[in-house]
């Protein structure tokens, strides 16, 4: 678990420069980890037309990645533990980015996609360590609204790689779409690793097996953590089915739009970047769950209304989903490491754990309800998936 003594240091406090070098610092990690996550998104019908496959084989770019990033995340928090945590940030972006050329590189699509999951565990170290090095950075008054921030910038690297790939995608092929978002992603990750101010709440220490298993183990015994861990399973995951296949619906009738236009969609992705330190002031206001709440509401608002067939509701309906989702992932993410009981940075990673593995998990099953009831099947799995939350979420505060 996390031995590491703070001592007198009680944290950046905002206005300082340091509080804004950090923010800064970590909202560029944050673009240069989700541009790269999910630049083949906006780029999945030109996969499938180009590999002949189809749409959940080619959702399988986005799918892989994120189960490489749920399976990393764990391993990161450790060697962060042992090395610092901007080091290994670092170390873990470039690394990605190394991945992310040699997907780009190879032919067949075992050899991208292997790549691919090897560029998702690369891309673990960011978030398995970001927000645990805020809340030792940051004065525990500003937390949630420092992690509002960082998750705004996780928002806008989403965005930025999505509008980045697709039109480039379109005009020439997917890969150099993709090759110039792994170009942007260098770019933030160095001015992250000049930016970012080094620790000064925490040591680098050696964690043992017995350690290691004890901050998970006291972790995942807690009730409460396990229904955080669960909105991120539930939220991303669906999240991650409606934005696979959005695309593959407004390409198809009564639509018809081209690619380039389709990518346009993703601007919806600003929403999340005012949504998520929005809710970081309204949870230190108001308290979190109420704002937990609220947000997966305007999740299920946002998603069922993209069926009806106009483009003036399902624009603005998924504006309000994905500042709703946006909300609601600042709030549980922040939660996650602020309520650890046996290791903050374990904790953070747990929860992302879930939050990937659902996003692997029904990124991909979105695309067989897809193939099975049309763009319906999407949407009723993804509103499933929040109202369940939804309901974990209202369980927790009447506990």
């Amino acid at each position: 678990m996390e031995t590491g003594t703070p001592g007198p240091w009680s944290g950046h406090i905002p206005g300082t420069p340091g509080y804004r070098r950090l923010l800064l610092g970590l909202f560029l990690a944050g673009v240069a980890t989700f541009a790269q996550l999910y630049s083949p998104q906006g780029l999945l019908p030109l996969i499938s037309r180009d590999l002949g496959i189809t749409a959940s084989d080619a959702a399988l770019m986005v799918s892989l990645a994120t189960l490489g990033l749920a399976i990393g995340v764990i391993p990161w928090s450790y060697a962060g533990d042992r090395f610092g945590r901007k080091r290994v940030m670092g170390w873990a972006i470039m690394a990605a980015c190394a991945f992310s050329l040699a997907a780009v590189a190879v032919p067949d699509l075992e050899a991208i996609l292997a790549f691919r999951l090897l560029e998702g565990f690369a891309l673990g170290g960011v978030p398995a360590l970001a927000l645990a090095y805020l809340n030792e950075e940051v004065s525990a008054a500003s937390s949630a609204l420092a992690a509002g921030t960082y998750i705004s910038g996780t928002s806008l690297g989403g965005l930025a790689g999505r509008l980045l790939a697709a039109p480039i995608g379109e005009l020439t092929d997917w890969r150099l779409g993709m090759l110039a978002v792994t170009v942007l992603s260098v770019a933030c990750a160095i001015a992250f690793l000049l930016l970012a101010p080094s620790a000064r709440g925490f040591t680098p220490h050696r964690t043992t097996f017995r350690q290691a298993v004890r901050a998970l183990a006291g972790n995942l015994r807690s009730p409460a953590l396990l229904i955080i861990y669960a909105q991120g399973l539930l939220l991303m995951g669906g999240f991650v089915a409606m934005y696979n296949y959005l695309g593959f619906h407004l390409a198809g009738d009564p639509f018809n739009l081209p690619i380039g236009v389709v990518s346009l969609v993703f601007v919806a992705y600003l929403a999340g970047t005012w949504t998520s330190p929005l809710a970081g002031r309204l949870a230190g206001r108001h308290g979190r769950r109420p704002v937990l709440l609220v947000s997966t509401a305007a999740m299920i608002v946002g998603v069922l209304l993209t069926l009806v067939p106009s483009l003036w509701v399902v624009l603005p309906a998924t504006i309000v989903f994905t500042g709703g989702f946006f909300a609601a992932h600042a709030v549980a993410s922040g939660w996650a490491g602020a309520a650890a009981v046996a290791g903050r940075a374990q904790s953070a990673s747990l929860y992302n754990f879930g939050y990937y593995a659902g996003s692997s998990l029904f990124g991909w099953l979105g695309g067989v309800f897809l193939a099975g009831a049309g763009w319906p099947g999407t949407v009723l799995m993804t509103a499933a998936l929040a109202v369940v939350a939804a309901i974990l979420g209202w369980f927790m505060r009447s506990r």
